[in-house]
């Protein structure tokens, strides 16, 4: 029963993204345009361990083999130089093909009826393209439905990494004078983040220090174009054990950037132009060089200022690959009176230690606000192959 109701109390806060959460959409629905205009917002998974929450990809991505975009050797990163970060910054992502995320019957003249359930798709299923043709997203797949006439239709899935045609014929609803399928989809989102590093040169950045993903399927998104803006930070919710505080903001009007790429280890992408930072250029320091003890991070209150704070770092793993490399401890009295500890938007913030950035935080503990996780700076370099160009 103490269980049940941790669970209950825990449900679902992203620590990485305060998300401007929308709904799916169902294919054949009645949308006015400006809604179909608007961004309809990908609901994040949460990591539920035992002790810890954050916004992160499932747990097999997280401690199994590093992606296979390890385009920059190791060794480069030692000789490498970044502005650190600790700003927050929106992002706005449409995704490749849309997803599956549940199933609404049809009221079809032969009573109630799935067309897509019944052609085998599933949850979690992403749709690439429709009759041969690449989607560009859920109001396309609308479109298309409805357009039929009730032919049949032929959908390229990809189920895990199996990609599969399957073929269904839409249903008419009278009810509604429209053919539909029966399937809620995602194909876009929206959320604010922290900024972990800058490339002085490029304007490249890596934020967030582990992956977006789909809360309804669990999968790490596959993003297939997004921008960045700039974000004020609104108010602060502290945290308190059980209860995870939050960091509350809005987005700037305008486009300050592109995104480009979403790994288990963060997200990155680049600048239009290299923000104007207070910090000269820092080192990168490797896990080997991370000691226990005394530490800072960078992060951004609703001061809208850039603050430091002080950290104790300690149960390090030398060979973790993942978003949980070590522990962080917040021994800041200022952030511990205005934040509580570590909090929901706080993930990302870069941590400097003896001149050099070595990672950035990446969870918080549900029953320690105070403490959390933290990610080793190379990990999240290596997933960025645009710092190979």
């Amino acid at each position: 029963m103490k269980k049940q109701r941790i669970r209950k109390l825990l449900r679902c806060l992203p620590l990485t993204l305060a998300l401007l959460l929308g709904t799916a959409l169902p294919t054949g629905a009645s949308t006015p345009e400006k809604e179909m205009n608007a961004i309809r917002a990908c609901a994040m998974r949460y990591e539920r361990t035992a002790d810890a929450v954050a916004l992160s990809p499932p747990e097999a991505l997280i401690e199994g083999d590093l992606p296979s975009i390890q385009t920059l050797a190791r060794e480069a990163l030692q000789d490498l130089t970044l502005y650190p970060g600790g700003m927050p910054f929106g992002i706005k992502f449409y995704t490749e093909g849309v997803t599956v995320v549940g199933f609404c019957d049809v009221e079809s003249e032969k009573g109630s009826v799935n067309p897509a359930a019944a052609a085998g798709l599933r949850p979690k299923d992403v749709i690439l393209k429709l009759d041969g043709e690449p989607l560009e997203g859920a109001a396309q797949l609308t479109e298309r439905i409805e357009a039929s006439e009730g032919r049949e239709l032929t959908l390229l899935c990809r189920r895990g990494r199996e990609e599969m045609e399957i073929r269904l014929r839409p249903a008419y609803c009278p009810a509604e004078g429209r053919y539909k399928t029966g399937i809620w989809v995602r194909d876009s989102g929206a959320g604010i983040g922290t900024v972990t590093f800058i490339l002085p040169d490029t304007g490249a950045f890596g934020g967030l220090g582990h992956g977006v993903c789909d809360a309804d399927t669990g999968a790490l998104v596959a993003m297939r174009r997004g921008n960045v803006t700039d974000v004020t930070i609104s108010s602060v919710v502290k945290g308190a054990a059980g209860a995870p505080g939050e960091l509350k903001g809005y987005f700037r009007a305008g486009k300050a950037g592109a995104l480009l790429g979403n790994s288990a280890c963060g997200v990155w992408g680049v600048f239009s132009e290299v923000p104007e930072v207070e910090r000269e250029a820092v080192p990168v320091g490797m896990r080997e060089e991370l000691c226990e003890g005394e530490a800072h991070i960078l992060c951004t209150l609703d001061d809208n200022a850039i603050g430091e704070y002080a950290v104790r770092i300690s149960n390090i793993r030398r060979d973790a690959t993942g978003a949980k490399c070590f522990t962080v401890t917040v021994t800041d009295p200022a952030l511990l009176e205005r934040t509580g500890g570590i909090v929901q938007g706080m993930s990302g913030s870069p941590i400097l230690q003896n001149g050099k950035l070595v990672g950035a935080v990446t969870h918080v503990l549900i029953n320690d606000p105070t403490s959390g996780y933290g990610i080793f700076a190379e990990n999240m370099l290596v997933n960025m192959p645009l710092l190979a160009r």
